[in-house]
């Protein structure tokens, strides 16, 4: 997604106004929550746990710490998370969506994950948690998916205390032509037709990867983060460039 001067946003390689946007999303992760995880695996030949596990190596989290995980889905990053912060930290996996909410909760219930993990609906262009509480707060795969990423980064940077860093996994851009082409056909024409196949739901898909290819690139993605107050920012190209990390500190 961007923005233009006239307020809408480029989805589906049409103009659509932002309150669109924000509909046709909660529709779209209403209908694939169900198989979320299996289709992780497949989509991505499980490489996505490795992306999640580098983050969590890079997050810096200790024992005790208060993390935020933003549009958390079936809560991958904040299983781990609650870990690595113990009985006397805080996780609080947040999500706009309610059907990824509840399948995220019982995965981890059943998992064992209790305690110290708190689950929240929340938007996350205006997140209710107070300012400077947090010491980590990340975002996997879910930054591409907000109607303005600005806003959604601002917020993250409010609660977020001083010290406090950010972590933004997200689809990005190969960095080689042949890998990108590659890419590319694979994201438009074979993943949509998994989506058929296992979930019977090809459309949601193809928006998934539409919302890949609109995403911002590697550097303009720092930019954005920079703008709202991050510093020492940095990202790490996995995979080619097809995901990357970036991390950013609040001083």
């Amino acid at each position: 997604m961007r923005d233009d001067v006239s307020g809408t946003n480029h989805l589906d390689y049409k103009d659509i106004a932002a309150v669109k946007k924000t509909e046709k999303v909660a529709q779209v992760f209403h209908s694939v929550a169900e198989k979320y995880d299996l289709m992780n695996d497949i989509m991505s030949f499980g490489i996505h746990r490795l992306w999640k596990r580098f983050t969590i190596d890079c997050s810096g989290v200790r024992h005790g710490q208060k993390i935020l995980d933003i549009a958390g889905g079936t809560g991958d990053l904040a299983f781990k998370f609650s870990r690595i912060v113990g009985e006397q930290g805080e996780v609080i996996l947040t999500d706009i969506n309610y059907s990824m909410l509840d399948i995220g909760r019982n995965k981890l219930r059943n998992k064992g994950a209790i305690g110290n993990i708190y689950y929240i609906q929340a938007d996350a262009e205006e997140l209710p948690f107070p300012d400077n509480y947090f010491s980590c707060v990340s975002i996997a795969f879910g930054l591409r998916n907000i109607t303005n990423q600005n806003k959604a980064l601002s917020s993250m940077y409010r609660v977020l205390h001083p010290g406090g860093r950010l972590l933004v996994l997200e689809f990005s851009r190969p960095s080689c032509e042949p890998l990108k082409s590659a890419y590319n056909f694979y994201s438009f024409y074979v993943l949509p037709k998994i989506g058929q196949l296992v979930s019977n739901n090809y459309e949601s898909y193809l928006y998934l990867a539409e919302s890949i290819r609109l995403h911002p690139d590697q550097e303009t993605m720092k930019s954005m983060i920079k703008q709202v107050g991050f510093e020492n920012i940095e990202y790490f190209n996995l995979t080619g460039g097809i995901v990357s990390l970036h991390r950013g500190y609040k001083f």
